[in-house]
């Protein structure tokens, strides 16, 4: 039996609940093979588009209070959860198993003082034009970007997790066998102010929060899923290359030379390094439709400890 951390990537989830739901029952299908064999697995889950619909609504309401964004993560993780929940509930029925699953509504730790809050990055929500974000900034106080051309957006921090604060329910339930959804899209980004936990607005990166689940329940192996089948050089290109085993050391070099992109496979590749480098355990990039294969080293790009 081993123990997997698993995170999916926003194209797992859709643009809508309807989507979501039948993209699910296919991450269900995908994964099940992992369960089966009695594994342990966390799932870990993306919540950009969903989290963006939560904050807007309330923003847009004339009815309803504002609602922080912590608590609009949390929103978005039960929602997600939810659905996940009931897509695996339904597969492992169909397959005759009682194997349980649980969604946990998930505390992640951050610096105040990462330097992240200094350089808000994290767009969320819907474009506006210069004009609105100018406005919106003054009535809000939100910090408003130009977005890849496509309008303004508001941006908040993106800082790095440094730990799990619901991790003891997360082991306990692995320990009884359950399956275990936590830290969805990210987690929801708390400080320590006055020795007390309070929510603060901000986005952490699902993939680094996986990485750190992944450390936190001593996982064999972080697996994280996306829209290509491995990790290449020069994507798209005529000189395309596909990387099948990488090291750490390897990929340094490469990210140094600025082979991967910020806004894509950047933060895939650096969060299964932070994972390999601690715990010299290998991790995985690969597409939803090859997980079981690239467990058995037969695709995906697997990053090992050198």
């Amino acid at each position: 039996m081993n123990k997997y951390v698993i995170s999916l990537g926003g194209n797992a989830l859709g643009n809508n609940p309807v989507e979501q739901k039948q993209l699910l029952a296919k991450v269900a299908d995908a994964l099940y093979p992992l369960i089966k064999n009695n594994n342990s697995v966390v799932i870990v889950h993306g919540n950009g588009p969903q989290v963006g619909m939560i904050n807007l609504a309330f923003n847009e309401s004339r009815s309803t209070p504002e609602m922080p964004f912590a608590e609009c993560g949390a929103m978005s993780q039960g929602y997600i959860g939810f659905h996940i929940q009931n897509a695996f509930y339904n597969k492992l029925r169909t397959e005759s198993s009682n194997k349980k699953i649980t969604t946990i509504v998930t505390q992640v730790l951050v610096d105040e003082k990462d330097e992240a809050f200094n350089d808000p990055t994290k767009p969320i929500g819907s474009f506006y034009t210069k004009q609105e974000a100018e406005q919106i900034s003054q009535k809000r106080g939100y910090a408003m970007k130009e977005d890849a051309g496509r309008g303004y957006r508001r941006v908040v921090a993106s800082p790095k997790p440094i730990d799990i604060i619901e991790k003891e329910g997360i082991n306990y339930l692995l320990e009884k066998g359950e399956i275990v959804i936590a830290a969805g899209g990210g987690g929801i980004p708390v400080i320590y102010q006055d020795n007390k936990l309070i929510g603060i607005d901000a986005v952490i990166d699902k993939d680094y929060a996986s990485a750190k689940v992944a450390e936190i329940i001593d996982a064999d192996t972080l697996i994280i899923l996306t829209a290509v089948d491995k990790v290449y050089l020069n994507y798209n290109q005529p000189n395309e290359k596909a990387l099948d085993v990488v090291t750490v050391s390897e990929l340094e070099k490469l990210i140094k030379e600025d082979h991967f992109k910020k806004g894509s496979m950047l933060p895939k590749i650096e969060a299964c390094m932070e994972f390999t480098r601690k715990t010299k355990k290998p991790s995985l990039i690969a597409s939803l439709d090859q997980a079981e294969r690239a467990i058995n080293n037969q695709a995906g790009t697997k990053i090992i400890y050198d």
